[in-house]
């Protein structure tokens, strides 16, 4: 009964990209292949399937292995031993990431030098050194505004010696690798540190772990392409064709998946042993079960790479370049803006992260924000971001001409915002690139450049450089509009607090009145009464006489 309630929903939150897909393929521009259509409907039916199987499945295995580790940390006592299993859970977390695989099979069609594996275990391994570098800095209590500010300095120092093919996709696998699997672990573990080893044990703990890693993979694609710019003498070789349509038959897509989806997957059991050996002790009933979640873990992830594989990558990639099919009118390209919107903001409302960062917020602040006034802020953010991105990639500027004021924004934001929110803005911006943004904005967005390309004729961008960046894009917006929620949150609970201090001094004033009021009857009473004494003693020595 779960996984139907699961697959109703995954459903219902995919209905926009049904919608659009209905609308582009069927009326718009009608695929002339039928056999098309049977991949794309296999491909949706896929990636719905395969995504509510592996959403159930991490709840009754990858969430509890997550909260289990996390809360049993505090028993290695020593910093050293919390930070080494926070580098390595966090690593192997990232590396079982749907969206992360998922982009790995783009940016190797396009540039075959990047291996797929190489490239998911070093965008890993910056999540894995930056989740250990997280705890490092709740265990000391470092300012986290400090830390975001320095470590983006940095970034954009780097920038500068980076391969430009490089850029945007050191942005994209940031957004990528933070999702329905890594979240949980990584908060788990951030949550347990802060509530029982961090020395202030405040809320403000509770949020940035997220935002604080997402700067790893970005760091690492850049030491990545820097280093394959090295082995290739200089000079990175021009980018392939873009084609996801191009394997037909699906058993073959699915025996390639195989390998790599276990590989993802069963190092985090692995891992988890010693720990359920000497640390946890579940039962054998409840350890059977995280086992068999597991399986249905593997299965899901499967179907659900497949499916993308087969025919909704394709589907992607065709709206994406019958906007800018020539014999159309010029005008027709800039629908692409409010098809990224739409797209955009429905896909934000249906990330199970989102939702999950949300209910957070809301117990924190009490009720005064809503999950759905985070979700609905998310999803108006990331509508700007897709619609940004088309903007970039139909006029070919730079993506550093967006990014770069986009983060001096978010940065000055800090000074006015608080440590609760910055923490909590930057968590959003990596968590909302998940699997469903991987699975379809990115191919729309690789699909349009690569139109962009061949009408702009030789001067063109290439893919790899035009094609990424709206996940870069859908990680920075939500930095500023959370710190702007978080802004108006902080000035309503000023005025909430004045308005209270105001009315309790009124009340002290108003009680100090009664009080001294009623003192000044006691007095008269307590002087009536002694002059009636005085009176009565004078009576009697009258008649004593």
């Amino acid at each position: 009964m779960k996984y139907f309630n699961t697959l109703k929903e995954v459903f219902i939150s995919s209905l926009p990209l049904a919608a659009v897909i209905i609308i582009v393929c069927g009326f718009v521009a009608p695929m002339e292949n039928a056999y098309d259509y049977v991949k794309l409907a296999v491909g949706y039916l896929g990636v719905v399937v395969g995504q509510a199987l592996f959403l159930n499945g991490l709840d009754i295995s990858i969430l509890p292995i997550g909260k289990l580790v996390g809360s049993s940390l505090i028993r290695l006592k020593k910093a050293l031993f919390i930070i080494i299993v926070g580098f390595l859970f966090g690593l192997l977390a990232t590396v079982a990431e749907p969206a992360l695989w998922v982009l790995a099979k783009q940016t190797h069609m396009i540039m075959a030098g990047v291996n797929e594996m190489v490239f998911v275990w070093v965008l890993s391994t910056g999540i894995g050194l930056f989740v250990g570098f997280s705890l490092f800095r709740i265990l000391k209590d470092l300012n986290i505004k400090i830390v975001f500010a320095v470590f983006y300095i940095v970034i954009f120092i780097v920038v500068i010696f980076v391969p430009e093919q490089f850029i945007a996709l050191a942005f994209d696998g940031s957004g990528a690798t933070t999702g329905d699997v890594s979240v949980p672990f990584i908060l788990a573990l951030g949550l347990g540190i802060s509530a029982t080893m961090s020395k202030s044990k405040t809320n403000e703990d509770t949020f940035g772990i997220i935002g604080l890693a997402s700067v790893g993979p970005i760091l690492a694609v850049f030491i990545y392409g820097i280093v394959l710019k090295g082995v290739y003498g200089g000079v990175i070789p021009p980018a392939g064709l873009y084609n996801p349509g191009a394997v037909e038959h699906l058993g073959e897509i699915i025996l390639d998946n195989m390998g790599g989806v276990a590989l993802a997957l069963f190092p985090i059991v692995i891992v988890f042993l010693p720990f359920q050996l000497f640390l946890i002790k579940l039962s054998k009933r409840e350890f059977i079960k995280i086992l068999l979640g597991t399986l249905v873990v593997y299965v899901g992830l499967l179907i659900f790479l497949s499916g993308i594989d087969f025919g909704f990558a394709f589907a992607g990639k065709y709206i994406g370049e019958v906007f800018l099919d020539a014999a159309r009118p010029g005008w027709f390209k800039w629908l692409l803006l409010l098809v990224g919107f739409v797209l955009g903001a429905a896909i934000t409302l249906s990330e199970p992260a989102v939702t999950v960062l949300g209910e957070q917020l809301e117990e924190i602040t009490n009720g005064h924000i809503t999950k759905m006034s985070i979700r609905i802020t998310l999803a108006i953010g990331i509508g700007f971001a897709a619609l940004i991105c088309m903007v970039k990639i139909l006029t070919q500027i730079n993506i550093l001409w967006f990014l770069i004021p986009l983060y001096a924004i978010a940065l000055i934001m800090l000074r006015f915002s608080s440590r609760l929110f910055v923490g909590l803005a930057f968590d959003s911006g990596g968590v909302t690139g998940g699997a469903l943004t991987s699975a379809f904005l990115t191919p729309l967005t690789l699909g349009t450049a690569q139109a962009v390309a061949a009408s702009a004729g030789p001067g063109a961008q290439s893919v790899l450089i035009n094609g990424f960046g709206i996940i870069a894009f859908i990680s920075v917006t939500p930095l500023i509009a959370v710190q702007a929620l978080g802004i108006i949150y902080d000035i309503r609970l000023s005025k909430t607090r004045k308005l209270i201090t105001e009315a309790e001094a009124a009340e002290l004033e108003e009680l100090a009145a009664l009080a001294a009021q009623a003192g000044k009857t006691e007095t008269r009473d307590v002087q009536k009464k002694e002059t009636n004494e005085e009176s009565f003693i004078m009576e009697v020595k009258d008649r004593h006489e």
